[in-house]
């Protein structure tokens, strides 16, 4: 292990921007970042005494980016409201696990939008702590009976108790002005993004997935708010045509689910700009109906149907697309890159597009394009090593065992085949 330069040779390079592999291709790691890529006949000067690794013809990816998880949740290990009777430190412990597994499985990015608060992401910052590099809500805004109202019997708030960590603001808005203040209070908690309900939810207890969850006056408040701090993002949950047409209308950067999207709201939604973040994964697996009230149960049967016949609809209409899972909900962590399948099977992407977006496009949605997203120089090398060739089988990099290293800012995060030896630093001491 040293801090010399490292050349990673004998790959197939997908760069990100969409173009073609390049096979044959290097990549020049210095420190943190990556000094050059392409062809390795055409490596510059800077290479020469590089230290040279073989990755015997594997495919380098850049990192995967997933802008639609929640580490809070539990997804496929209980029920979210267990977290009510456990103690903070102890949901604290268990989310340091989730973000190891995700980051091991090939995402270098992710976007929490609901529940882990600005120390988590200082943490993984600092590398103190193992995950994906993070950007945080820190909460979900809605108005009361929308889909951030988990009160339960008693007046106790549900997603204050079991999901949130102490001294975050709290998820509930009912006018304007409020939510203007909170979200100068979310910037001031270190929020990256900003993260809406404006539709009903499947599993929220209040509301139904077709009702309006939040009034179309108060995202335009939040945009405004959120554009004046900074130009942070703006994430909208929204499902029925209701709420996807308040945060379309509304100014949003990114509607998450989008099921009812109609060519219409697609249209303007690609005069805007906006991105849809589909959340395919967690439509897959529907809820346990042994754990689900009847009610949710049915609420996640028919949406989850909708979802999956609409998302073409919306790839065909030119709307822009980042990767996201929602993972955490009802998925497991550490599958984030079945989505990827699932873009290509259900939404009618090639295998390109869809690792484009979850790599550019999803760097563009975040904000974070000018570190990450896209294997260049100037970029943070954030890698993902595979033994698969995704064009072909893109169902391949869903399985972690075809994931032979993760690489994090030029540092090793796993290496599973051994192909990275020593070359490169550990990710944590």
């Amino acid at each position: 292990m040293s801090d010399e330069r490292v050349l990673l040779h004998h790959a197939r390079v997908i760069d990100g921007h969409g173009r073609e592999p390049v096979d044959d291709g290097a990549l020049l790691v210095d420190g943190p970042s990556l000094l050059w890529v392409g062809p390795l006949a055409e490596a510059p000067d800077e290479a020469a005494g590089a230290r040279r690794v073989d990755l015997g013809g594997r495919v380098v990816c850049p990192g995967f980016i997933d802008v639609h998880v929640h580490f809070a949740l539990p997804g496929e290990e209980g029920n979210p409201i267990m977290g009510a009777g456990e103690l903070p430190t102890y949901r604290a412990l268990k989310v340091l696990e989730r973000l190891r597994t995700t980051l091991e499985n090939g995402v270098t990015t992710a976007r929490d939008l609901m529940g882990l608060d600005a120390g988590f992401r200082q943490a993984v910052a600092e590398r103190r702590i193992a995950g994906p590099r993070l950007l945080v809500s820190i909460a979900m805004l809605s108005q009361h009976a929308g889909h951030a109202d988990f009160t339960l019997p008693g007046h106790i708030d549900g997603l204050a108790v079991a999901v949130a960590f102490p001294g975050s603001p709290g998820n509930l808005v009912d006018s304007v002005d409020g939510m203007r203040l909170r979200v100068r209070e979310l910037v001031a908690a270190g929020a990256d993004c900003v993260k809406l309900a404006s539709s009903g939810g499947v599993t929220s207890p209040h509301d139904r997935p077709e009702w309006l969850g939040l009034r179309p006056e108060m995202i335009r408040a939040a945009v405004e708010e959120a554009e004046a701090y900074g130009g942070l993002p703006v994430a909208v949950h929204a499902i029925g045509r209701p709420g996807i047409e308040a945060a379309v209308h509304g100014g949003v950067s990114s509607v998450e689910h989008g099921y009812a999207l109609d060519d219409e709201l697609r249209a303007e939604m690609v005069d805007r700009g906006q991105f849809l973040v589909p959340t395919l994964l967690e439509t897959v697996k529907d809820l346990d109906p042994t754990r689900t009230p009847p009610a949710a149960y049915a609420k996640g049967v028919r949406w989850h149907r909708i979802a999956q016949e609409s998302v073409a609809g919306s790839i065909a209409a030119g709307v822009r697309v980042a990767m996201g899972t929602d993972s955490g909900l009802t998925a497991g962590h550490g599958n984030n890159l079945k989505e990827l399948e699932l873009l290509v099977r259900l939404g009618g992407m090639t295998p390109l597009e869809a690792i484009t977006a979850a790599t550019r496009d999803a760097a563009e949605l975040c904000g974070v394009a000018d570190v990450t997203g896209t294997l260049e120089a100037g970029r943070y090398a954030d890698l993902v090593i595979t033994d698969a060739d995704p064009l072909t089988d893109i169902g391949a990099l869903g399985d972690p065992r075809r994931i032979h290293a993760v690489v994090k800012e030029g540092r090793t995060a796993i290496d599973r085949a051994g192909v990275l030896g020593e070359a490169l630093p550990p990710l944590c001491p």
